[in-house]
């Protein structure tokens, strides 16, 4: 069972895929679309933590940039009638520490935005997954990131600078990022403008 690859990374395609060589040997992983961008160029060496997803046809490896979205990964696949694509779709839309904000304000509407989820089916999914996540510990990284914002606002970091490095060490892309920030008001502390990004990425 393989869980995890550090190597060269050789290439990459549009299907979701890259190819990592290591010790002579290469491993077609799916990741991310941002996971992707964020190994860089081929030649780099790279690290995934991997699930090993093992069916009677096939053997497929999924690659992630850190150990909690493969946990989280792994626990959306023992919701019932989630496979690997809907898994994978629900954190490219929500990284676990959203997701975990998700599920403790049972937010329906902002399940339904991933593809293929409905109503009902978002409905069944956050009964699930507040059984099987650790909703706290997914909290407390975001309250951590909270923490950081607000130190940098102590020592005179500007507010949304602060919640833009929040968002991203949090996982979100670049693109997401600024449209969260967008005309934000700098008079209001960071924790409260965070949770207003967060607000504007559900919507």
């Amino acid at each position: 069972m393989i869980g995890s690859l550090r190597g060269e990374l050789l290439d990459r395609w549009p299907s979701g895929e890259v190819l990592v060589e290591v010790s002579g040997v290469g491993y077609r992983v799916t990741v991310a679309p941002d996971t992707a961008a964020a190994l860089g160029e081929p030649g780099s060496v790279v690290f995934l933590h991997v699930h090993h997803h093992r069916r009677e046809d096939a053997e497929t490896l999924f690659g992630f940039p850190t150990a909690t979205d493969r946990i989280v990964f792994e626990s959306l696949l023992s919701a019932h009638g989630v496979g690997p694509a809907l898994a994978m779709a629900i954190l490219a839309v929500h990284p676990p520490t959203a997701l975990a904000r998700v599920l403790v304000d049972d937010d329906l509407d902002a399940l339904c935005l991933v593809p293929g989820v409905g109503k009902k089916t978002a409905a069944r999914l956050l009964v699930e997954l507040k059984s099987r996540l650790d909703v706290g510990g997914l909290e407390s990284a975001a309250l951590a990131a909270v923490g950081s914002a607000d130190a940098g606002a102590a020592v005179g970091g500007s507010p949304v600078a602060d919640v833009r490095d929040a968002l991203s060490g949090l996982g979100y892309a670049p693109d997401e990022v600024a449209l969260a920030v967008r005309d934000l008001p700098d008079d209001v502390d960071s924790a409260e403008l965070l949770r207003l990004a967060l607000q504007r990425l559900a919507a």
